[in-house]
């Protein structure tokens, strides 16, 4: 078996390097910059995931209650529909438009804050800041659009809306609320 000359073994060494280079070159860069992209990638779409599965749709976007779907664009603009009951009536916030303001600090003090009914915040209170943060990057993802939602009317306030009752009967006098209606509560 012939043994390369040194010069021989330089120049297939140089053409594997420059093939090297030129296959990573081709394939993007390589380091920091790509981890940081693919995990902001893999936290928006865990983000996706979450909002998709705990019910967020269910009240933030008009008509999935009733079919179950909406295109991704339509996702959690809130809804003029109101959830009326002992608390008064309250309206699911745009989410895309309270998101905007805030810091990812801000919304993870924002999404664990008591809300009125039908809101599950006791259900956002207990989430990860992992979690709340990969739905914040998410929101904030789909881009802001559409109207603030309504803000919320008193108990016995003239309510302009169409709304849905949600007061459960026949508990003999047994407590109905989630929480005492709150004195305020911001609007998003």
């Amino acid at each position: 078996m012939k043994i390369p000359s040194a010069a021989t073994a330089a120049v297939i060494t140089l053409a594997c390097l420059a093939a090297a280079s030129i296959t990573v070159s081709l394939a993007g860069p390589v380091g920091p910059v790509t981890s940081a992209r693919a995990a902001q990638e893999s936290s928006v779409e865990h983000g996706r995931y979450l909002v998709s599965i705990t019910g967020c749709n269910d009240c933030h976007t008009p008509g999935y209650l009733m079919t179950g779907k909406a295109p991704e664009d339509k996702w959690l603009v809130g809804s003029p529909m109101g959830f009326q009951g002992p608390w008064g009536t309250s309206y699911p916030a745009n989410l895309r438009l309270t998101v905007q303001s805030l810091t990812e600090a801000q919304w993870l003090v924002f999404a664990r804050a008591q809300r009125r009914p039908p809101m599950p915040w006791f259900s956002l209170a207990h989430m990860s800041d992992r979690d709340l943060i990969d739905i914040y990057r998410f929101i904030r993802s789909l881009g802001p659009t559409g109207e603030l939602a309504p803000a919320a009317v008193p108990p016995g306030g003239k309510v302009n809306t169409p709304y849905i009752v949600m007061e459960p009967q026949n508990l003999g006098g047994a407590p109905v609320s989630q929480a005492a209606p709150l004195k305020s509560e911001p609007r998003g």
